[in-house]
């Protein structure tokens, strides 16, 4: 063999190479896009407002029986509350995130479809300092329930803003984040941890349910529930069975889903960010 064509064998099998590692790089590289949500394709969070009877009683032992973990919006007045306390504080020593949804749950009343927000819990009658002093105290006594200092906040009925104030801002740095109202697929570096995107759960069945993590999936995303009523309680309810059914299907793609309370998911974006 002359010394020529040794040479271009040599090289040929040197750019075969480099082909080679960039394409297992590139390869590599994709599977971790397509893994970033704490080793799994997405995150799902599931989200109950308003603190009400049919969560203790009857969706925390389905989460339980699925071994999943809910994040439970409370109002720091409401009667279940301070009626059930003792089984907040065993949700909570389950695993169970109690997250602040304020004290009294002031929502905007010059909104349309607001006619049953009236007097002292319009938001529009708030003053900024009312409306952080009152959250304020929420979080003192999700603390005496649960002994936790990281917690998540969540907009009464998606309500930012105090005329042109947003008046999440002055009580932030109590907050890992705050959960809002509006949907979309989002990639984990636009994320707004002020703002989270999620989707209502109003009357949806578990098909439909189980399409919005199918789409979180492929965009490589993640997707909040929030829930209300489950099985009664709330207008703005769910059937207890499409529950059931959509916790079957995430215990069923566990490899693939990755379920965990918003403090847990929030802060791990924030860790992810900050590398």
């Amino acid at each position: 063999m002359n010394k020529i064509k040794y040479f271009r064998i040599v090289k040929t099998m040197k750019d075969t190479m480099v082909l080679l590692v960039i394409l297992l790089a590139s390869i590599q590289c994709k599977a971790q896009n397509t893994l970033n949500w704490n080793g799994k394709k997405c995150a799902v969070v599931l989200t109950y407002d308003d603190a009400l009877n049919v969560h203790l009683d009857k969706v925390i032992p389905q989460l339980n029986a699925y071994n999943f973990k809910g994040t439970f919006y409370l109002i720091g007045s409401s009667p279940n509350v301070s009626n059930r306390i003792i089984e907040w504080r065993a949700a909570a020593a389950q695993g169970h995130e109690l997250g602040n949804h304020t004290l009294n749950h002031p929502c905007a009343g010059d909104l349309p479809g607001r006619d049953w927000t009236k007097g002292e819990n319009d938001l529009t009658r708030y003053s900024v300092y009312r409306a952080t002093h009152e959250i304020k105290v929420c979080n003192t006594l999700l603390e005496a329930i649960d002994g936790k200092k990281e917690r998540t906040f969540a907009y009464p009925c998606g309500d930012l803003m105090i005329r042109d104030t947003l008046f999440y801002k002055y009580s932030e740095q109590e907050f890992v984040c705050a959960r809002g109202v509006e949907t979309g697929y989002l990639a984990m570096d636009k994320v707004d941890l002020s703002n989270v995107n999620a989707f209502a759960a109003i009357g949806s069945t578990a098909e439909q349910m189980i399409e919005q993590v199918k789409n979180a999936e492929k965009a490589g995303s993640f997707v909040v529930f929030i829930f209300h009523g489950v099985g009664g309680e709330h207008s703005l309810n769910v059937d207890l069975e499409e529950h059931r059914k959509l916790l079957e299907y995430l215990k069923k793609n566990e490899g693939n889903i990755w379920v965990a309370t918003m403090v847990d998911v929030a802060k791990y974006i924030s860790e992810v960010s900050e590398q």
